[in-house]
């Protein structure tokens, strides 16, 4: 097949995923306390000051980033000019654009969409220092993109019903029936998708298809969101949700430490213990590549590192920047083998789950 044909494809499937997760009802991430970066913060390298102007579509928020894309300009004197939205429905855009892409700079919520560009032919490489600085977990063989802050899948669980000691090493524990009645999930998630999407992945469309089947037969309950997931758990209505972990911190923030939730990070190194990423890639259209990947870099320098820690609750990619301090270190949690890359097929995801009857 040529490649006018495979990319036309990739479009096509893009532009579905698009539709299908604009359908659906994804959980907004904590927001930010409106605190300026500083990247002369911490330890790692500031990218050197350089002139341009760069456009970032950035599948991040304004709510969340824009304090900090804010920042780059004082800091390393690109001017960003940033177009926000969905991050699927951006990619889609991307691919339809081709070579007439003002994108500069993609700044994806997941690696997903980023492994997609990466298939059409459409990212460059980043430079080896660049990549070099975050762990080869997460970031991609060909090194298209790099992950710049992580966000890793944990089961919130109730403190008043239960110890982290009764939890299963395993998310394919509560496949068993003793948890029946007890569960919650946020089905139409886009990162509870994209866990399933990793199970997928790493052990195949039949073993994904056993472990939704297991848990729909424990009558798990459904919420429309991480926030509202947690806030069941807490309340009792059940005693456990699979969420990202960075969601019990904003309930603490706001409510306190009589919260009655906490997070519980499988221990058995399988897909329940994911840590997906948000990434940053240089588009291969890029008018300027140098501005572009000092882009890139700055998202990596310690200020902005510091800013995902204590402002989105999430992990810093860079060693030497610590993540918030009731979280485990992300040398000590077991991720699944996997290239985030390859979680780009949220279309065979979302069949599978309309076929076993949970959307």
């Amino acid at each position: 097949m040529d490649l006018g044909k495979r990319i036309s494809l990739v479009i096509a499937g893009a532009s579905l995923l698009a539709v299908l997760l604009a359908n659906c009802t994804p959980a907004a991430a904590p927001a930010p306390a409106a605190k300026t970066p500083s990247a002369s913060q911490g330890t790692t390298t500031t990218p050197a000051k350089i002139s341009g102007v760069i456009t970032v579509y950035s599948g991040r928020t304004k709510a969340l980033v824009g304090p900090l894309l804010d920042q780059v300009a004082k800091d390393i004197g690109v001017e960003v000019r940033v177009r926000y939205g969905d991050t699927a429905q951006l990619a889609a855009a991307i691919l339809e654009e081709g070579n007439r892409t003002p994108a500069d700079v993609f700044f994806a919520q997941d690696a997903g969409a980023l492994g997609a560009l990466s298939k059409a032919g459409m990212l460059a490489k980043l430079p080896e220092a660049t990549l070099n600085k975050v762990d080869k977990r997460f970031r991609p063989a060909k090194g298209e993109w790099v992950g710049v802050s992580g966000r890793a899948r944990v089961v919130a669980y109730n403190t008043q019903s239960l110890k982290e000691s009764d939890l299963p090493e395993s998310i394919w524990g509560f496949t068993d029936p003793k948890w029946k009645g007890r569960i919650g999930w946020p089905p139409t998630n886009a990162s509870f998708q994209a866990f399933v999407t990793a199970m997928r992945v790493t052990q195949g469309e039949d073993k994904a298809r056993e472990w939704l089947n297991g848990i729909q037969a424990n009558s798990p309950k459904k919420y429309a969101n991480n926030t509202a997931a947690i806030q069941a758990v807490a309340s009792g209505e059940v005693q456990v949700a699979f969420i990202n972990h960075y969601y019990l911190f904003g309930q603490l923030k706001e409510k306190g430490d009589s919260f009655a939730a906490r997070n519980y990070y499988p221990r058995k190194g399988d897909v329940g213990a994911l840590m997906n990423v948000a990434g940053a890639a240089v588009l291969s259209t890029a008018k300027d590549k140098k501005a572009a990947e000092a882009f890139v870099e700055y998202l990596l320098s310690s200020g902005a590192q510091r800013y995902f820690a204590e402002q989105t609750f999430e992990y810093p990619m860079v060693q030497g920047v610590p993540a918030d301090p009731r979280v485990p270190p992300l040398s000590q949690i077991e991720t699944p083998n996997i290239d985030l890359s390859n979680l780009d097929d949220l279309d065979g995801t979302l069949k599978l789950m309309r076929d076993v009857g949970i959307l």
